[in-house]
C-alpha cells in the first residue's frame, strides 16, 4: 500500500506537470514562467526548491552526529542566503528584466565574465542535483526493501523529475512546488506530532538534546582553529549560494518587484523553521529506540529517519512522510536540473550561435535539461560523499568566482570589467591551489578565494583609473592628463 501510494503520487505529479506545460511556448515561459507568478507561488517555489534531501536526511543526520554547530551551513547559512537575496539582490535584479543571472554579468561587465561565471554556476549544481538523485535512489531502495537497488532507484527517480521539467520548465516547476510545499508542511507537522508522542513530548526531546550537548551552537573556545571553519561553513552557504540561477529564476518569475522581494524573504524564513522538524524527528528516534538507532548512526545516519517512520508509525503516517520526503526531493531536483540547463543554453550555447531564435533557444534548453540529467545520474551513482557533503561543497566555486562580481556590480559603481575578470581569475586560482595543494581543516579554500577576489576586484578596478588621472612629468614640470 505504501509503495502503491508513492507511485500514484509520482504519476499525479507528472500529469500535473505535463498539463501545465501546455502553456509553455517561449524561452521566457520556460526559464522564468513568463514573469507573472503571484506571492504564494513565489514563496512556495523558493521554499520547496531549497527544502530537499539535504534538509530532511542530510541536516537531521548531521545534527545527530555533530549537534547544532554542525549544521551552521544549512539551515542557518542557507536561510540567510534567501533572506539576503530577497532584501538586497531581488530589487536590483528584477528591474533588469533578464532571462538568466549570466545575462547580468554580460550587461554589467562583458561576455568573458558572462561565460566564465555561467560555467561556474553550471558546475556548482552538479553536487546539489546529485544529492537529490542519491536520495531518490535511497528512498526507492528502502520502500522496496532492497528489491530496487539504489542505482536503479536513482535512474527511476531522475526519469520522473525529467519528464515534467523537460516539457514544462519553470512554469510546471512552480505550480508543482506549491503543491509540494503543502504536502511537505502538512506531512512533517503530522509526523512530528506522532514522534513527539512516542518520545514523551517535545520538551523531553529538547531537554535530552541539551543534556547531551547537541544544542551547543557556537564553538566552545574563542580560538581561530574553531571559529574560522565555523564562519567559513556559514559564509559558503550564505554568500556562495546567492549567485545561483535557481534564486534568480524565482525572483525574476514574480509578477512585480515587491512580490519578488517578499517571496524570497518569506520562503527563506519558512525554510529555516521547517528545517528543524527533521532534526527533531531524527533525535527523537534515538530516544524511542536507542539500541537500534544509535547503531544505525554509526553505520549510516541518513537511514535513521526513514527507518524510524517504517518501524514505529502506522501505514498512513508512512504514506504521509514519504509523500512529504519525495515532494521535497522532487521540488529541489526539478529546480536544480532546470537552472543550470537554462544558464548553459542562454549564456554559453547562445554565445557560440548568436543568431539563434527563440524557438531554437527553447529547444536547446530542453536538450540541455536532458543531457544534464544523464551527467548528474552518472555522477551520483559514482559519488561516495554523503548528501550533506555534496550540497555543502556545491557552492564553493560560486563563492570564489561569482559572488564578488555580482555584489560589487550591483553596489559599487566603480567596478569594472577588468576588475571582475581579475577577481574571478584570482578567486578561482587561489581556491583551487589551496584546495588541492594546501588542504587545511581550518582555513576553507573557498573563503580564501572570496577574500582575495574581493581585494583584487577593488585594486584592478581602481588602478587603471588612478593611472589615467595621475599627473605626468615632462621636462621637469608636472602636467595634468
Amino acid at each position: 500500500m505504501l509503495l502503491a501510494s508513492v507511485v500514484a503520487y509520482l504519476l499525479v505529479s507528472v500529469l500535473i506537470g505535463l498539463y501545465v506545460a501546455r502553456n509553455v511556448s517561449s524561452a521566457a515561459d520556460y526559464a522564468v514562467a513568463g514573469r507573472h507568478l503571484s506571492l504564494p507561488i513565489v514563496t512556495a517555489t523558493v521554499f520547496a526548491t531549497w527544502f530537499g534531501s539535504e534538509t530532511v536526511l542530510g541536516i537531521s543526520s548531521t545534527f545527530v552526529e555533530e549537534g547544532l554547530g554542525g549544521i551552521v551551513a544549512d539551515p542557518f547559512g542557507a536561510s540567510m542566503c534567501l533572506i539576503l537575496a530577497g532584501l538586497f539582490i531581488a530589487p536590483k535584479i528584477y528591474r533588469l528584466n533578464l532571462l538568466t543571472l549570466g545575462d547580468y554579468y554580460r550587461v554589467r561587465y562583458n561576455r568573458a565574465v558572462e561565460i566564465f561565471c555561467s560555467a561556474c554556476i553550471v558546475v556548482s549544481y552538479l553536487g546539489w542535483v546529485a544529492a537529490q538523485i542519491s536520495a531518490l535512489g535511497l528512498i526507492f531502495n528502502v520502500l522496496t526493501d532492497g528489491a530496487v537497488s539504489q542505482e536503479w532507484g536513482m535512474v527511476i527517480g531522475a526519469s520522473v523529475v525529467l519528464i515534467y521539467t523537460l516539457f514544462g520548465g519553470m512554469l510546471s516547476v512552480a505550480i508543482l512546488d506549491f503543491i509540494q510545499m503543502v504536502v511537505i508542511a502538512a506531512g512533517l507537522v503530522y509526523i512530528m506530532w506522532i514522534v513527539a508522542d512516542l518520545a514523551g513530548g517535545v520538551g523531553t526531546v529538547v531537554d535530552h538534546a541539551e543534556a547531551a550537548g547537541k544544542l551547543q551552537f557556537f564553538p566552545e573556545e574563542f580560538s581561530y582553529v574553531l571559529w574560522v571553519p565555523f564562519v567559513g561553513a556559514f559564509l559558503t552557504m550564505a554568500f556562495g549560494s546567492i549567485p545561483q540561477q535557481d534564486i534568480f529564476q524565482r525572483i525574476s518569475s514574480a509578477k512585480d518587484e515587491k512580490t519578488a522581494v517578499r517571496g524570497a524573504v518569506l520562503g527563506g524564513s519558512m525554510y529555516f523553521f521547517f528545517a528543524f522538524i527533521p532534526v527533531f524527528l531524527a533525535y527523537g528516534a534515538i530516544m524511542i529506540d536507542p539500541a537500534t538507532f544509535e547503531a544505525m548512526v554509526s553505520e549510516d545516519s541518513q537511514m535513521v529517519l526513514p527507518n524510524l517512520v517504517l518501524m514505529h508509525t502506522p501505514v498512513f503516517a508512512q504514506i504521509v512522510f514519504f509523500g512529504a520526503l519525495i515532494s521535497a526531493i522532487m521540488s529541489t531536483s526539478s529546480a536544480t536540473l532546470l537552472a543550470p540547463s537554462v544558464s548553459f543554453a542562454e549564456n554559453i550555447v547562445k554565445n557560440i550561435y548568436p543568431k539563434m531564435d527563440d524557438k531554437a533557444l527553447l529547444l536547446t534548453m530542453r536538450i540541455s535539461v536532458f543531457v544534464f540529467t544523464i551527467i548528474v545520474v552518472a555522477f551520483a551513482i559514482n559519488s561516495e560523499s554523503s548528501i550533506f557533503e555534496m550540497v555543502e561543497s556545491a557552492y564553493e566555486i560560486t563563492l570564489a568566482a561569482a559572488f564578488v562580481p555580482l555584489v560589487f556590480g550591483l553596489y559599487w559603481s566603480k567596478a569594472t570589467s577588468q576588475g571582475a575578470v581579475a577577481s574571478i581569475v584570482v578567486g578561482v586560482s587561489s581556491w583551487l591551489i589551496a584546495k588541492n595543494f594546501f588542504p587545511s581543516e581550518i582555513w576553507p579554500p573557498q573563503l580564501l578565494g572570496m577574500v582575495l577576489g574581493l581585494f583584487t576586484m577593488i585594486i584592478a578596478s581602481l588602478l587603471p583609473q588612478l593611472i589615467e588621472h595621475r599627473p605626468a612629468l615632462r621636462d621637469g614640470v608636472v602636467h595634468p592628463h
